[in-house]
């Protein structure tokens, strides 16, 4: 009887977790920014509302996908990222993080850097010089960087955070993205573990894409925004 009516005391809350589950593992859900990879466009600790229904359902969205050794990287409705989405992905070193980046190339694409531009398919990409920036490497040290508006081939742009063309990150041998995989960079290109850097050496290598969660859409919450507005009162 103690039995039956604890059954009956927590059934009626079934629905709302259930409901809850349905949200975030089949429309969407928020994941907070990790590091400065993305800056300027995401800050550090900025909360980010990503959707799911653009690139098909895949297990890697349920939020206990990485609890199941056995449960299998499938997706369904599966369609690619368009260049220039920015995504969040389970981390191929470490699937238990959630990262986001910015696409750049899409299977069959040809990538190559050269003095920090990228190359897609044999054409560089342009860059528009903006208004200077600067760059924290560390907490509360500054230094000057270039903010670049870079263009895709399609006419979408975004922007991005330059300190050098010379750096380790920069220069990348042409070579073709494999089928089911993507190339993706963070904005602030010389302090980004994306594309360029392998699983091994702590990056993310090609992206699968079974990885990738969903499309970042929106900030839902950013404390870089509340600190300047407390610090404008």
């Amino acid at each position: 009887m103690t039995l039956r009516r604890t059954f009956q005391k927590i059934l009626p809350a079934f629905p709302p977790l259930l409901g809850a589950f349905f949200i975030h593992s089949a429309l969407g859900a928020a994941y907070v920014v990790p590091s400065a990879s993305m800056k300027p466009t995401l800050e550090i600790g900025d909360e980010v509302v990503a959707i799911i229904p653009p690139y098909g359902w895949g297990t890697a969205s349920l939020p206990f996908a990485t609890r199941i050794p056995v449960l299998p990287h499938l997706r369904i409705f599966t369609r690619l990222p368009h260049r220039g989405d920015v995504v969040v992905f389970r981390a191929p070193a470490n699937l238990n993080e959630t990262w986001v980046k910015r696409v750049i190339g899409l299977p069959g694409d040809r990538i190559a850097l050269s003095n920090g531009h990228v190359f897609l398919n044999g054409k560089a990409l342009p860059w528009h010089e903006k208004s200077p920036y600067q760059a924290e490497l560390t907490p509360g040290r500054f230094v000057p960087a270039r903010r670049y508006e870079e263009t895709l081939p399609d006419g979408t742009h975004h922007d991005i955070l330059k300190l050098t063309t010379a750096g380790t990150l920069d220069t990348v041998p042409a070579f073709t993205v494999p089928a089911g995989e993507l190339f993706v960079m963070g904005d602030n290109r010389d302090d980004s573990a994306d594309s360029r850097v392998s699983v091994k050496d702590g990056g993310v290598g090609l992206l699968p894409v079974w990885n990738v969660q969903g499309k970042a859409v929106t900030v839902l919450f950013s404390w870089h925004h509340l600190k300047r507005l407390l610090l404008s009162v």
